[in-house]
């Protein structure tokens, strides 16, 4: 997808979008004063195992601030109404966008709009509405069955405890704390492919593996922080530090980044390469927050629109 020429960081957002103009004008600062000495620590010269803990701590800590600014209407990017959608959702979301999950979940749910009635669901007639999530099969077989697990052991309500979601079918810590921070308020860390990407890049920790990463960053901040923490770095991910190409040159949180360099720096090269409401183009929600339309953001198109 092109990204307009025209296109900026946070024009969308009254202070967000402020926030983020002034951190493109700060990445150029950061060039100018590197004057292109490889200095891409964005920390004054700190990285790795130079920077003590205490020091990282308030890094990281600064870096979720600037990003509340940045992205003051994240949420979860799943369409949902009820903690049972927003699980089946979630399992659904698995080898696909959230976008493909939106545009499907509301046949799903106007044919089968509780946990009993997809535990009698027809298998091949959930298949069909899945097929244009990927996986199909596999997904139809875990909703029904943790639908199933639902109403035999649960009343047919999600539980709000992690020991109980994680024992449903399709259901592991990732997705238990999706459910457990958007649909119970209860704080969880979200370690999915965004989440692990930006903590390494920011050098927040050299685990690999999704517990130890959960368990590194975690400590790094409150727990009442973690839920939102979660939503700031992967609208992030999203929206600007992709993992193949970052809009280094248009990311407002550059100077505090260890990694600035990897990607685009030159700040109009780097403007082409935002995504969703920081580029100008629909979201991956439906229905969306209002606070997400009211910074600018479109609602996402309907499937089979063109």
């Amino acid at each position: 997808m092109a990204v307009p020429r025209d296109s900026a960081v946070g024009e969308q957002s009254p202070d967000g979008g402020r926030k983020a103009a002034k951190g493109v004008k700060r990445v150029a600062a950061v060039q100018g004063e590197k004057g292109g000495q490889g200095d891409k620590s964005g920390t004054g010269g700190k990285r790795g195992k130079s920077e003590s803990h205490t020091a990282l701590v308030r890094r990281a800590r600064r870096i979720n601030r600037e990003l509340a600014e940045i992205y003051p209407y994240a949420h979860p990017e799943l369409d949902f109404e009820n903690p049972f959608q927003l699980v089946v959702a979630t399992v659904l979301s698995a080898q696909t966008t959230d976008l493909r999950v939106n545009q499907t979940t509301p046949a799903l749910f106007a044919k089968y709009p509780t946990p009993e009635d997809l535990a009698a669901a027809d298998p091949e007639q959930v298949e069909e509405i899945l097929r244009p999530t990927g996986f199909f099969r596999a997904k139809t077989k875990s909703v029904i069955g943790l639908s199933k697990a639902l109403v035999d052991d649960f009343g047919g309500e999600v539980p709000g405890r992690l020991e109980d979601l994680v024992k449903l079918p399709g259901v592991g810590r990732k997705t238990a704390f999706v459910v457990l921070g958007n649909a119970f308020g209860r704080p969880g860390i979200t370690v999915d492919t965004h989440f692990q990407r930006l903590v390494r890049r920011w050098k927040w920790t050299e685990a690999t593996e999704p517990d130890k990463i959960e368990a590194a960053v975690g400590a790094l901040f409150p727990k009442s922080d973690w839920t939102m923490l979660s939503h700031h770095v992967i609208f992030h991910g999203r929206r600007i530090c992709h993992a193949r190409k970052p809009a280094c040159g248009a990311c407002p949180i550059a100077p505090l980044c260890p990694a600035y360099g990897e990607g685009e720096t030159d700040p109009e090269k780097a403007k082409k390469l935002l995504k969703y409401e920081k580029g100008g183009y629909p979201g991956q929600r439906l229905n969306p927050p209002q606070a997400y339309l009211d910074a600018g953001g479109k609602p996402a198109p309907p499937l089979g629109s063109a």
